[in-house]
Formats: C-alpha cells, structure tokens, sequence
C-alpha cells in the first residue's frame, strides 16, 4: 500500500518475484527536487517517476486502500475500475504523510502547502501572478504586498522552496518587470525553533542563516510561531506584523490519517510501531516502513528515523531484503546531508567534509542525480539543468491549467 519513495522502492527491489502496488497516482515523487521544479529549472514532469517503468514486475491499481480485514488476510481497495477485496500473502504499509497543520486563523483559509508537485506548480503560478498584480497596481503599498511571501517552516523543504523561488522572482523582475524593480520583494522565514535547518551541522545552519540574510535580504525569524493571516498580512507570535500576500506552510508532516482504518497498532504520534526487522508489531505477515512508521534504528538507540527520503530508501532496501531472505535488524546512519540554496549556492556534509556556496550545490545536484531512480528520468533532468545554464527561466504563468473551458451548447 503506498507507491511513495519507500513503497515504490521495495516493490523495484523485489524485481521479479512480483508486487501490487495501490497508489492514487501512477508515479513517485523525487521530493528532494520539489523545489527546482516549483521555481521552472525543472520541468514538473521530470520530478516524478513513472511507476510501470520503476517497477516493471509489478502490478498498479490506481486508487486507496479503505479497510483491511487481518483474519481473512484482505485488504478492501477504491480504484479507477472499481471496488476490489485483495487478497494478500504478506501486507507492506508505506501510506507516507500529509502536511501537518495547526488552527491557526486564516492559516486553512488563506496559506498554500509545499508537499506535491500540483503544490509546486500552483506555487509558481501563484508567484508569478503576484508579479504581474504588483505592476498593475498605482498604490505602491499593494504593490509591496503583492510582493510579500512568507514561509513558515525552517527545515529542508521551506529553506529551499525559499531560496529557489527568491531567485526566480528577483530574475523575472530584473529582466521583465522594469516598473518593480524600486519595489520592495519582502520575504520572511518563520520557524519555532532556535535555529534554521536544525537537522544539519551547526556551522552549515550558521553559513545559511548568514547568506539568506545578508546576501539575499531574506528576514529570518526563529523562536516564534505564526498567529494569524488573513491575505493581507501574516502576524507572528512575537509581534512581528508582515503585509503579504503569500504565505507558504512547510512546517512538518504526520502520518496518513488513513492508518486509523487498516486495524494497526499505532503509537501516540499515530505512526505505526514495527520491531527491528520493520514488521508490525503483533503480527506476522504486514510490515511498515517510511513517513507512516515508528522504525527503531540499530544504529541510533533509542530514536526513530526521521521522514526523510534517505531514510525510506534505506528502509526499503533492508525489507526487500528481509521479505525473501533471514530477517535481520533495521540500522542506518547517515553519510550526509545536503540542500540547494538557489542557482549555484548550496551546502553539504560528507564524512569529514562541509561544503558550502557552489561546491556544496555541486555535490548536492550530483547526490541526487545519483539517487533518481531510471536512466532516462537522470537524463531529462540533466537535460533541464544543462538548458538553465544557458537560458533564463521561463516566466509564463500557466494557473489556468487544468480549468479549462466549458463547451457551449
């Protein structure tokens, strides 16, 4: 159940011996290059990775699973062609995450998530329409606050959706937009921890808060919540008051709720538990793994895996392994840590090694190259990245896809 990073992952790895895979689309996402795709260095096509061609042996159903019945060993699924009892030999859970939100007022209402590629498309369409609001307007106040985009959410994905698209609007106003250019862009960074990217070295978050602020104007708030937005102007817990238009929510995810209905034992976080070896507690033929399970890691007691893409490959490769083969323990630690901060500024960690401004991008775009699953998606993004050496980005706002006209009678 899943067709995420960690469920198309082992469906691949168990190669011919065979795997349903129910997914409400037919391809996986490569979230880390959510950002390129959202600021238009990378075609959204190219971002995602058809399932029938990573997993060639196995079967798709396009759809969601809705109940599962242990006792009879079957699964009820809502797909495309219907409604189908499945039943199944050996259960992998790897329903992933949704955006975890708080009530804040306006924040439902009024805020735009940052998980998926139609967010990331509707992200960019909506920046780019804000520009073209900001050089119609006569008041130059609206002006600044069609102009002003808020972040909440200081971890991989806010800093990078950040950085990329703080590019592609100073570049479209530099070069298309002349009467903007003595307008103010505002761009805020919130986050209630103490620090930004609060997963990586210390000095790494240091060097990325100092040239978000300094080389690229960005306001940074830390320590602080947002309070309220209400289209006009997002307010902060420590009183700050900021006019915008645009307010973008990455602050964190939490399993599917969908988990409650597949009678699995869950923990407090609604995560649901698994020993060592990644198979469910209390049974004997379902396993989890990814965003929606608590994995305990060999090689860090006493904590579970973060949600992140690394973990769920990794996980993926030690249950391929143990679904036809001796179970054995779940244990992982990590070699790195990289982010892109725009066009050719990034920061990365090796063993022994801290790397920033454009080698840090460098190696950042190389270990994802790596990581892309299939040639020919290593080659269209490739392909992408060589075209934005040489061209400008492409500013076309396109939010009228996917409303098209009505046919008159």
């Amino acid at each position: 159940m899943g067709g995420g990073f960690a469920g198309a992952y082992v469906a691949r790895l168990l190669g011919r011996r065979g795997a349903t895979i129910v997914n409400p689309d037919n391809f996986m996402l490569y979230t880390p290059l959510l950002p390129e795709a959202a600021a238009g260095t990378l075609e959204p096509r190219h971002v995602v990775v058809p399932l029938r061609q990573m997993c060639q042996h196995a079967e798709l159903l396009l759809g969601h699973v809705t109940s599962r019945d242990p006792e009879r060993r079957t699964v009820v699924a809502e797909t495309l062609g219907g409604t189908f009892e499945i039943t199944y030999e050996r259960l992998v859970v790897a329903l992933g995450s949704v955006t975890r939100t708080f009530p804040v007022p306006g924040l439902a209402e009024h805020g735009r998530g940052f998980k998926d590629v139609a967010d990331a498309i509707a992200l960019r369409n909506h920046l780019l329409r804000s520009l073209e609001s900001a050089a119609a307007r006569l008041d130059p106040t609206e002006a600044e606050r069609d102009l002003g985009f808020v972040f909440v959410g200081a971890g991989y994905a806010g800093v990078e959706a950040l950085a990329e698209l703080n590019d592609l609007a100073h570049a479209a106003v530099r070069r298309s937009y002349p009467t903007l250019r003595n307008v103010r862009q505002r761009w805020v960074l919130v986050d209630a921890a103490p620090t930004i990217l609060s997963d990586i070295p210390r000095k790494l978050g240091e060097y990325t808060h100092r040239y978000l602020e300094e080389k690229r104007g960005i306001e940074i708030h830390v320590g602080t919540t947002l309070t309220s937005f209400d289209d006009r102007e997002a307010v902060l817990g420590d009183g700050t008051r900021i006019p915008a238009r645009t307010l973008v929510w990455a602050a964190g995810v939490r399993p599917t709720p969908l988990l409650a209905t597949l009678d699995l034992p869950l923990d407090a976080r609604g995560r649901v538990t698994v020993d060592p070896t990644l198979q469910v507690t209390g049974t004997n033929d379902v396993w989890a793994l990814g965003d929606c399970a608590a994995v305990p890691n060999e090689r860090t007691p006493g904590r579970f895996d973060p949600p992140t893409c690394q973990h769920a490959l990794r996980q993926a490769r030690r249950l391929a392994k143990n679904l036809h083969g001796e179970p054995r323990p779940y244990g992982y630690r990590m070699l790195g840590q990289v982010a892109t901060l725009g066009r050719y500024k990034g920061i990365a960690e090796l063993p022994g090694l801290r790397l920033r401004g454009f080698l840090g991008w460098f190696v950042a775009r190389t270990y994802h190259l790596y990581a892309l699953p299939t040639f020919r998606r290593k080659a269209r993004v490739v392909t992408d990245w060589t075209v934005s050496l040489f061209f400008r980005r492409d500013i076309v706002e396109l939010s009228a896809l996917g409303h098209p006209h009505r046919l008159d009678s």
